[in-house]
């Protein structure tokens, strides 16, 4: 059992409201409580965040059981599948060669189209011309060779409903995204300008078709790049010599059964734009490009009697009249009319959450769907940038999560050197709000955004700072962390004390100077929960 008494001469109007008569407190599990006010089982469901806010995060929304990356047939197959494979072999050969074929075509008609074109040299320039007639109609060669290569994945016909909208109606395309196919075919359908990644710049044969489309590249991290390729959308779609403008605004392929949460690029120009739903029908073999190699996809792919395919042109959707109504509106206008044409669920999963479960999975995790959060949400509620979710991915792979991705209250605090005191295990609990003894990945995100997002937090941390270092001094020494924690709890053993300091000492310098203990609240901001004893001016004592 512990008691806490409070210090006569301090206390924190910030954290308490203030009142002539300070009661006399005491501690359960290690909470503070009024003398009488509390049983002892109500104190251990205590808030260790009440002296930031009464607000509490989230617990009744649920993440959604959706995974809009995860291939449905990522294996090779059964027998069936093989038996499939080996009577189709020879065809498979004859495939591979028509694909080469097709490939070595078309790069050699796009080489000859850019040759002389100074606005194509190394990358194309913003503010460049249109792509003269005459090597428009050579690029004809190799959209038929690229009708070719779907040809030898075996899309021998594709279905198609509706038709493109006149390029004055509509400049700007936006279509789901499924597998490599999809902008295969838009290349030979509509061969249009497309907004890529300027990774794709590098890769062999493709880095020169994408320039031959006069592509806006984009950095998705920078927001000058972002801002860049904006102005860049909007300057071609003005232009009607330009082609259309194509983008696929979930930036990243999905199984197809679910629409993730939509970038606002081609939306912010305020132009009119058509929307297309591209689908794969099958039965025995998912063509989407998620949880599966690319090697093993297109030998799927050529080892099927036939792919389908088929492609839906819906209406035109036109940016709100209101001009209250912003790109998200506009985002989320087309995203549910391409959604009801799929007949599929939309989500608040970003591309934020493909990279998280691609990391999860590099680690050697299993059911890395587990480790998703829906970042279009989380970003949206709490403002966590998809390098703050990365940076919390690692220390959270690094608790030691089981295989369902869960970390329970020991390997969560072994990592910052504490044990499961009665504090640290409130804290805990203030993430596992299922009561199932450990957290999920999501619950880790949003539990740390919402303490960080509450409004005395900042000045809480810079109160925390002046109470734990000494009087004019600037930095808070490893005796002095260990001394402020005496006020909420027993400090670590030595070693587990120094891996502490270390977590503050975010520059290594040996001491935790006002920056280093901002950052890392910033980074872990439940770690104020530790401080609240001496901001308070409480004394923590152990009864044995």
């Amino acid at each position: 059992m512990a008691s806490r008494n409070h210090s006569p001469t301090l206390s924190t109007p910030l954290l308490s409201d203030s009142s002539s008569t300070t009661p006399t407190r005491g501690v359960a599990n290690g909470h503070a409580y009024n003398h009488g006010d509390l049983p002892a089982d109500a104190v251990c469901d205590a808030d260790p965040f009440a002296f930031l806010s009464e607000d509490h995060p989230p617990r009744s929304l649920c993440p959604s059981p959706a995974d809009p990356f995860r291939n449905r047939t990522p294996g090779w197959g059964d027998a069936y599948c093989w038996a499939r494979a080996l009577l189709l072999a020879p065809v498979a050969a004859a495939r591979l060669l028509l694909f080469g074929l097709a490939i070595a075509i078309g790069y050699a008609a796009t080489w000859v189209a850019l040759r002389g074109w100074t606005d194509s040299r190394e990358r194309p320039r913003e503010g460049a011309g249109p792509m003269p007639a005459w090597r428009r109609r050579l690029m004809w060669v190799t959209r038929i060779s690229a009708r070719c290569i779907l040809f030898s994945f075996g899309y021998h016909w594709i279905k198609k409903k509706g038709k493109p909208a006149p390029r004055e109606l509509a400049p700007i395309v936006v279509s789901n995204h499924v597998s490599y196919i999809d902008p295969i075919f838009f290349f030979y359908e509509l061969f249009p300008t497309i907004v890529s990644s300027d990774s794709h710049d590098a890769i062999p044969f493709v880095g020169t078709i994408i320039r031959a489309m006069q592509v806006i590249y984009v950095d998705r991290f920078s927001p000058a790049s972002r801002k860049s390729a904006v102005n860049e959308i909007k300057r071609k779609a003005a232009g009607n010599n330009f082609p259309r403008v194509l983008l696929f605004p979930e930036g990243t392929t999905t199984n197809g059964m679910f629409l993730i949460s939509f970038q606002h690029g081609a939306f912010i120009p305020g132009y009119p734009v058509q929307p297309v739903v591209v689908r794969y029908p099958h039965v025995h073999f998912d063509q989407s490009w998620g949880n599966i190699s690319l090697i093993k996809l297109m030998f799927k792919m050529f080892t099927q009697f036939h792919n389908f395919m088929e492609v839906e042109y819906l209406p035109i959707v036109y940016p709100p009249e209101i001009k209250q109504e912003n790109a998200l509106h506009f985002a989320e206008n087309t995203s549910y009319a391409m959604a009801h044409a799929l007949n599929a669920l939309p989500t608040s999963y970003s591309y934020a959450d493909s990279m998280i479960a691609s990391r999860a999975a590099d680690a050697g995790k299993a059911n890395c769907s587990n480790y998703m959060v829906e970042m279009a949400w989380v970003k949206e509620a709490y403002g966590v940038t998809t390098s703050e979710a990365m940076e919390l991915l690692e220390h959270f792979l690094a608790m030691n999560p089981d295989s369902d991705g869960r970390v329970k209250a020991q390997d969560f605090w072994a990592l910052f050197g504490l044990d499961c005191s009665p504090l640290c295990k409130k804290i805990f609990h203030y993430f596992d709000f299922e009561n199932k003894e450990s957290i999920t990945f999501r619950q880790f995100v949003v539990g740390c955004a919402h303490i960080r997002k509450q409004p005395l937090f900042e000045g809480v941390c810079e109160t925390a700072f002046d109470k734990c270092k000494v009087p004019g001094t600037s930095d808070i020494s490893l005796a002095q962390l260990a001394d402020a924690l005496r006020s909420s709890m027993l400090p670590p053993a030595d070693d587990g004390m120094l891996k502490l300091f270390e977590t503050f000492d975010i520059d290594n310098d040996d001491k935790i100077s006002k920056d280093d203990f901002m950052a890392c609240l910033a980074r872990f901001p439940f770690m104020i929960a530790l401080f609240a004893g001496r901001i308070n001016g409480e004394v923590y004592i152990e009864i044995v």
